[in-house]
């Protein structure tokens, strides 16, 4: 026997044995978990099984002579008709599904996923979440770390899964792909949930848009006239738009519970334009976790959830049967903050208690629907603000919240939405006449036609690419105080990053402006996990906003809804070397350019660079 595997039994002798003790301790102290505490005890507490499994893992050869485990999927984007709201077309997906197959792994997992472009577009995926630990080759952006994949060719995305566990997803990254094309992707932990309640089941609820016209070509459209898009036809749960839609009866989400058990929710917003509120009647939800962190337990009747965020609830199905059918609705409706036409709709899904004659009813019709009493209306602003601002760390010995006490360098971006004048001979569909465009410190994003991280990773000259993005707004005025409609500023267009050092503690002021419209942002860092210790309205006060950061247990997410009309600064341990994509998450703002790039440079150490680019990375 090894002495690793010798070493690996005493500590779990010892580990194992000390969490028993402590069970056995809480027995009747700890007022709303005991019970379940108990119950997962007798589960967990078995040591003689546990080394009977170490001693045979000793005796049956391995494999692979590496303790990572490799993980491999195949997945191949291809067309399917898919009907849905009395109309039928065809939609990419990837294997035939939509949404696309669920991803599973274990913490510490090698992942392969090899994809198959088999349409006529250009195609890539991004891992949402996956901090891609120096295999930035396979974050998945078109054009920021890779080219396409070309019809008929095919990419191995290949990364290991480290220090991360929980709820995250996948999407195309390329054009507006991701309105089919995304899944979940969950990643089961190494040791039990810090949460010591048993799950009975965990139930992916991705939420996404349908239009019933092609979406392939609304960005088209947007480049070509300088306009927005069109709002989407229904809001979706799995797939489904649910029964306030019409022909959408079968098309609706269902799910059995049993009364006593307690579920988990692994909540994904893959919706392209908006933030969503979402409930179930007359039940509690626990957040325990956001974007793969684990969280201190929140109690709440309802979730903001903007796009490219994922939640994990805890919901325990607790209802009385006598005092209802067991039929039970679950809402998500948008959140609005903004001007722009958008999805007014709600979509609803079900909750059925086993045993009760909700198993066997019809649907109640629309016009007989009850929504939940406590789904926030669609301009709720004090109730987003305020379930924001109560998600905490769960900073704990063993999940520490390692936020930067320090920072070495400070970044402050404003958001904005712009007008740019009309070209001569062209026609242009945005407000009065001209064209629609976004911008970071007055910086639209153009996504060069060859792969920002083989340039850098080259070391290649290129007149497309510079260094030079500004740290800090070129202009500085009252941002969120502003006549949104008289004042504009004309942005630059270009693809302007900025670079930092391998190591570097840096912390990220977004601030929202009143060009054209107030409006909340979900602003998705590429390749890091970041802390967000402070938010509020108005204009950034470094002097007197930074007193009041929380620097002990802020929540750590992946992406960040900066609050309309306001700010949020986030702090980032710059740990991981690449070029890095930072953008918006509603897809109509990064279409416009809300968007940039940082650089992490390689440490001087080869555990601190960029691996090499694989071998069959795709050509422009």
């Amino acid at each position: 026997m090894s002495f690793g595997i010798v070493k690996l039994i005493v500590y779990t002798i010892l580990y194992r044995g000390t969490e028993c003790m402590e069970i056995a301790r809480l027995n009747h102290k700890v007022p709303f978990w005991s019970l379940s505490y108990i119950d997962m005890g007798k589960q967990y507490c078995v040591l003689p099984a546990v080394l009977i499994v170490l001693i045979f893992a000793t005796v049956v050869p391995s494999s692979s002579s590496s303790s990572t485990i490799s993980k491999r999927f195949h997945f191949n984007v291809e067309w399917k008709n898919i009907s849905r709201l009395c109309n039928r077309k065809a939609i990419l997906t990837v294997n035939g599904e939509y949404p696309g197959p669920a991803i599973s792994v274990n913490e510490g997992d090698h992942v392969e996923i090899k994809v198959t472009n088999g349409v006529f577009i250009n195609t890539t995926i991004h891992w949402h979440g996956i901090k891609q630990l120096r295999t930035g080759w396979a974050d998945g952006p078109a054009y920021v770390t890779q080219c396409p994949i070309k019809p008929g060719g095919s990419y191995t995305y290949k990364f290991t899964v480290t220090g991360q566990r929980g709820t995250l997803w996948w999407h195309a990254h390329i054009a507006w792909q991701r309105a089919t094309i995304y899944g979940a992707f969950i990643i089961f932990p190494r040791m039990p949930y810090p949460f010591p309640i048993p799950i009975e089941a965990e139930i992916p609820i991705i939420f996404g848009e349908w239009w019933n016209l092609p979406v392939e070509g609304i960005e088209d459209e947007m480049y070509k006239f300088g306009s927005g898009p069109n709002s989407s036809d229904a809001y979706t749960i799995n797939g489904l738009p649910g029964s306030l839609y019409p022909c959408s009866d079968k098309d609706t989400f269902i799910q059995t519970v049993e009364r006593g058990k307690t579920y988990m929710l692994r909540i994904i917003n893959a919706a392209l334009n908006d933030e969503l509120f979402f409930t179930i009647t007359n039940h509690t939800l626990t957040v325990v976790e956001i974007d793969a962190s684990y969280t201190k337990p929140l109690d709440t009747k309802a979730i903001m959830i903007t796009p490219g965020q994922t939640f994990t609830l805890l919901f325990t199905a607790n209802q009385h049967h006598q005092d209802s059918t067991g039929l039970f609705v679950m809402a998500a409706r948008p959140y609005l903050t903004t001007v722009f036409p958008f999805d007014n709709t709600t979509t609803i899904g079900f909750l059925k208690y086993k045993g009760t004659v909700a198993e066997n009813m019809a649907l109640p019709k629309p016009s007989d629907l009850v929504l939940p009493h406590h789904l926030p209306d669609m301009e709720d602003h004090a109730f987003a603000t305020t379930f924001s601002h109560q998600l905490r760390s769960l900073a704990t010995a063993r999940y520490p919240c390692n936020v930067p006490k320090k920072i070495d360098k400070r970044v402050v971006i404003t958001i904005s939405l712009n007008l740019q004048d009309c070209p001569a001979n062209q026609t242009c569909k945005g407000y009065k006449g001209k064209r629609f465009a976004a911008s970071m410190n007055n910086q639209s994003f153009i996504r060069p036609p060859t792969s920002i991280l083989e340039w850098y990773y080259l070391n290649s000259s290129s007149t497309r690419y510079s260094y030079d993005f500004p740290h800090k707004p070129p202009h500085v005025f009252d941002y969120t105080g502003i006549d949104p409609l008289m004042h504009n500023l004309n942005p630059d267009f270009g693809t302007k990053l900025f670079a930092v050092e391998y190591g570097t503690k840096l912390e990220i002021v977004l601030q929202d402006t009143g060009f054209l419209n107030l409006e909340n942002h979900p602003i998705h860092i590429h390749g890091h996990n970041f802390f967000i210790v402070g938010t509020g309205f108005g204009n950034y006060n470094a002097d007197k906003d930074t007193t009041r950061y929380n620097l002990v247990d802020p929540p750590e997410r992946n992406t960040v809804g900066v609050p309309m009309g306001g700010w949020a600064a986030v702090r980032i341990n710059a740990d991981n070397p690449g070029v890095w994509f930072m953008h918006c998450h509603l897809e109509e703002h990064t279409s416009w350019g809300l968007a940039t790039g940082f650089i992490v440079k390689s440490g001087s150490k080869s555990s601190q660079s960029l691996l090499p680019p694989p071998d069959d990375l795709p050509a422009c």
